[in-house]
Order: C-alpha cells, then structure tokens, then sequence
C-alpha cells in the first residue's frame, strides 16, 4: 500500500464516515454530539474526516451515544479499503459518496419511512427514469 503515511488511515477514514452517517440520521449536530463527547465540534469534524484516530475508549462512548453496537463502525470495512483502487463492480465509492451528502441521508431517510413494497419499488423505477433521461441528455 503506497499512501501518505501522514494521511489518513482508510479505516479511520470509514469509521469516521460511519459516525457521520449515523449522527445525521439521528439529526445530530457536530456541536451536541461534540458535548456529548466532552469535545470540540471541531474536534468531532477532525473524527469524521478521518483526519484525527477515535480510541477505543470514545469509540465505545461514540457507540452509546449513537445507540449503535461498536462494530456498525466497521461495517463495510474490507480488504478493498486498504488496497489502492477498488474491485470491478464495487460500488462502495458510490454508496459512501451518497450517503456522506446532505441529500442522500435525507432520500434514505425518507425512502426508509415508505413501507409498501410496490410503492417503494415504484420510487425506485421513478428515480431509474430520470437518472437514464439525464445520462441521454448529457446532464448524467
């Protein structure tokens, strides 16, 4: 592996995504989460960048104030994460993209919330739709 050894860690980088995934979809800001913590708001952006390493001990304390096991911070870690590019068809980089935005928790969020199968597999179709007119039209 030929990173930055001043970088970030790819794990601290995915453990820290995880926290914020998390916060946000308990509409958590840095600053109350931060408190929580006994730290920083600044401190907990260093934590989600993956810049700044989260010990084990404020991993577990992150764990109870998200109301999450320890190990959801680690779900999706694999190989893939410590080697230089990604498997063919992998579509971690894309679900991470998403899900890091602003509009990507709130779609989740949102499509969570839609119990009926048909109508979920409708939005889907939906969103199928205008994602292969923007593709023909150049907008994709």
């Amino acid at each position: 592996m030929s990173t930055n050894p001043r970088g970030p860690n790819p794990v601290d980088r995915h453990v820290g995504s995880r926290v914020r995934l998390r916060r946000q979809l308990l509409n958590m800001s840095q600053e109350k989460l931060g408190e929580e913590l006994g730290v920083t708001f600044q401190q907990v952006q260093k934590y989600e960048r993956g810049a700044n390493r989260i010990g084990a001990g404020r991993l577990w304390v992150l764990a109870r104030v998200l109301d999450v096991p320890v190990s959801f911070f680690y779900d999706g870690v694999s190989d893939s994460v410590m080697t230089p590019g990604f498997a063919e068809g992998d579509q971690t980089p894309i679900v991470d993209d998403f899900i890091q935005s602003a509009d990507g928790v709130a779609l989740a969020q949102a499509f969570a919330k839609i119990k009926d199968p048909k109508v979920r597999r409708r939005v889907l179709e939906l969103v199928r739709t205008l994602a292969a007119e923007a593709a023909e039209n150049g907008q994709g």
